[in-house]
């Protein structure tokens, strides 16, 4: 009877205290910090090993991207996608959920966007604002999926957001390649999206879009919806101890469906604004990679949203380098590819220690 009271009663005070003291250490390390630093460490070694004249190739990678408009704009615009889905996963961390379906859901938010931009071509701003809250809210839906089996069910959905959105890709890719295959282009993408309903470009010649301002006012509303609404503090305090705020009186269930249709919806408008800024198309699996380094950002961010825009930056930077260095190099853009691996594998090894540790600590306390 005892152990039965100690399960359903409050939880105790060492419980509340230890649960305090995680919060404090979990989802931010210290050791995130030091991610960037070792990534460039491997580059340097990386480029003595693989380039004929390293110090060349070095100055070219990291004053590559600053050489002209045209790279820096390419540069910037490449970050959008990036903070929009680590918001995304960091929507996701603070209520204690974990979105691994960023993949699909990017994908699937840029192909509904643009089926639905192609379907109203003549409403103009109008239509494309629809298109956008369309692929989003689709991402949203699709993500809120997981979120309510863990909320009934309690399925991981570390597992769930996983495999929904490794089925979802060959879904977009069927109608992708098959019934919105568009036949004057060499390309396996769709048709372009009406010209009223792209983003304006603000950097020409690069691709910089418009979608940067929205990006950035998106960091600033996340903000805001954690640290100052009530939806936000019960976000975060389903986050720090689900049980200390399930006995609160929040309604832990429900939070965690809606911080999963958020995360997910963001990372839906990621591939609505790479559509609409960018590709103005769905080139087939055009996102491949986009919603792990949205992952590895949010990590580096500390899943602190004003820090998500310097870790963009930093992951974004790391590719422009690489291309800057290839054009003027020997260097192949592989090389871009395994510094960023480097960057994702100790991104997720911090991340998967800090799951466990959560976890253990939880169950133990």
């Amino acid at each position: 009877m005892k152990e039965i009271a100690k399960v359903q009663g409050p939880p105790e005070a060492g419980t509340i205290e230890r649960d305090s003291e995680l919060s404090r250490s979990f989802p931010f390390s210290p050791a995130a910090l030091f991610i960037p630093v070792i990534s460039l460490l491997a580059l340097v070694i990386l480029v003595f090993f693989v380039s004929g004249s390293p110090a060349r190739t070095l100055y070219f990678f990291f004053a590559g991207p600053f050489k002209n408009l045209y790279s820096f704009g390419n540069m910037l615009n490449a970050a959008i996608p990036l903070i929009l889905g680590a918001l995304g996963v960091t929507v996701a961390m603070k209520a204690g959920c974990f979105n691994l379906g960023g993949e699909g859901q990017i994908y699937l938010g840029a192909f509904v966007t643009t089926a639905v931009a192609l379907a109203l071509p003549r409403f103009g701003v109008i239509g494309a604002i629809l298109a956008a809250l369309a692929g989003g809210l689709c991402s949203g839906a699709l993500a809120a999926i997981s979120g309510f089996c863990r909320a009934k069910w309690n399925t991981s959905e570390l597992i769930t957001t996983f495999l929904l959105s490794t089925a979802v890709i060959p879904v977009v890719n069927f109608f992708v390649t098959g019934p919105f295959l568009d036949p004057e282009t060499s390309l396996q993408s769709t048709g372009k999206i009406a010209q009223t309903m792209r983003l304006p470009l603000i950097l020409k010649p690069s691709n910089l879009s418009a979608g940067v301002f929205i990006a950035l006012a998106a960091v600033f509303l996340v903000h805001i919806f954690l640290t100052r609404t009530k939806t936000g503090y019960e976000f975060r305090m389903a986050g720090n101890n689900e049980l200390f705020a399930r006995y609160g009186g929040i309604n832990t269930k429900f939070n965690t469906v809606l911080s999963m249709f958020i995360s997910g919806f963001l990372y839906g408008l990621a591939g609505a604004f790479a559509v609409m800024g960018t590709y103005y198309a769905v080139v087939k699996e055009f996102s491949a990679g986009l919603g792990w380094n949205g992952l590895a950002v949010a990590l580096i961010a500390g899943f602190s949203s004003p820090a998500v825009i310097p870790a963009a930056l930093f992951f974004a930077w790391i590719g422009a380098g690489a291309r800057s260095a290839m054009q003027n190099t020997g260097l192949t853009f592989e090389t871009a590819s395994i510094v960023q691996a480097v960057i994702f594998f100790l991104s997720t090894s911090l991340l998967i220690r800090n799951v466990f540790s959560r976890r253990r600590k939880n169950f133990n306390g």
